[in-house]
């Protein structure tokens, strides 16, 4: 189930629990709730979690942190994947007093600095820019990246939410291994943008949040593009007798990229039904019914 993200980056889980829920911005798990749920990800071979020190309003990382201390047995097993980069208002940060990006040599080293107390870890596997910065400076980045390579306490380092040539702008100083952006049925972009196409010239695996839309396919009032998928989807399910998002995970699976879809829920089940999506294979024409369904229209 594992796959490496790139020729030199690391070997992450197919399937890829997102944590932003797991604290005030969602499901508010204790710490025990916390570990028992790591364990239960890594039982069924979701060994990557997914990060950014914003989260919770900086509190989800110290979350996740404090189920996992002094448990070496249990870091070991997994990677750890962080972002910095934003500034959020709120009273955990007084001196922010407006949301903006901040993406400084200073800035990202202190950022991963408190991370690394935040998660109770001596590294992180993967460090990523969270939004790309009108004022950011590719040849700073870079060297806040080389400072924490060189110290052991970030190993690889990708964005997130980046375009075609601001990843381009930033890779050709610094090698990145990923970029994070969100990909559904419900957000083609990424396919049509170059995103995608980027990724597979430069071998590199993308990762993708919101693949099932936040929720949208599940609506009790959804809208006419949910509506027209589900009606696709529903044939699939029968066929496949498995649930809906589980078709909706491997449509985005049989790309050719290799996303690795990051599952934003704090309920194993959900999260077990993504990892059992790995064994569907959707025809070209069911994807195509899907984009159809989508966009509204047949393929030109």
């Amino acid at each position: 189930m594992n796959i490496k993200i790139s020729e030199k980056g690391p070997l992450f889980s197919r399937i890829v629990a997102g944590c932003m829920n797991w604290g005030e911005w969602g499901a508010n798990l204790t710490t025990d709730e916390s570990q028992k749920l790591i364990e239960d990800c890594l039982e069924i071979g979701v060994t990557t979690f997914d990060h950014a020190d914003i989260y919770g309003h900086y509190t989800t990382e110290s979350l996740f942190g404090n189920a996992i201390k002094g448990k070496s047995s249990l870091r070991e097993q997994m990677q750890l994947v962080t972002k910095c980069g934003i500034r959020l208002i709120t009273p955990n940060r007084p001196d922010n007093q407006i949301k903006s990006y901040k993406t400084t040599k200073k800035y990202i080293i202190e950022s991963v600095e408190q991370s690394l107390v935040n998660l109770q870890t001596d590294f992180i596997d993967m460090l990523l820019i969270h939004r790309p910065s009108p004022l950011m400076n590719p040849l700073e980045i870079a060297e806040a990246f080389e400072t924490l390579k060189s110290s052991g306490k970030v190993l690889h380092f990708g964005v997130s939410n980046f375009t075609p040539s601001q990843f381009d702008m930033l890779n050709d100083v610094f090698p990145l291994q990923t970029n994070q952006i969100e990909i559904s049925p419900l957000r083609l972009t990424p396919f049509i943008d170059g995103s995608l196409d980027q990724c597979i010239k430069r071998a590199i695996k993308p990762m993708a949040y919101s693949t099932l839309a936040g929720g949208k396919f599940f609506s009790k009032q959804p809208n006419e593009k949910v509506v027209r998928i589900n009606e696709v989807i529903n044939p699939l399910i029968q066929k496949y007798e498995v649930p809906a998002d589980q078709i909706l995970t491997a449509w985005l699976l049989k790309h050719p990229s290799g996303i690795l879809p990051i599952m934003g829920s704090t309920k194993i089940t959900r999260i077990q039904s993504a990892v059992n999506s790995l064994s569907i294979e959707i025809t070209d024409e069911e994807w195509f019914r899907v984009w159809e369904a989508s966009t509204g229209t047949e393929v030109a």
